[in-house]
């Protein structure tokens, strides 16, 4: 059984989530020849602050520094 995941910064809303998870369940079943019904997906949805890139936080997008 395949486990995908998927950490990203900020939210999603739930039509991006399915949109993501029918993708990457499509690409998975394809590739790997796994049913769709054994792929599960986990999207983490991390605050901007609570990653950093080169040693600063990442900014909220339209937030200035």
């Amino acid at each position: 059984m395949p486990y995908v995941n998927i950490r990203v910064a900020g939210a999603l809303s739930r039509e991006q989530k399915e949109k993501i998870c029918q993708g990457v369940t499509a690409v998975i079943a394809e590739t790997a020849n796994k049913p769709k019904g054994s792929i599960l997906i986990f999207i983490d949805e991390v605050a901007h602050e609570n990653i950093a890139s080169g040693g600063e936080l990442l900014q909220k997008p339209g937030a200035g520094k």
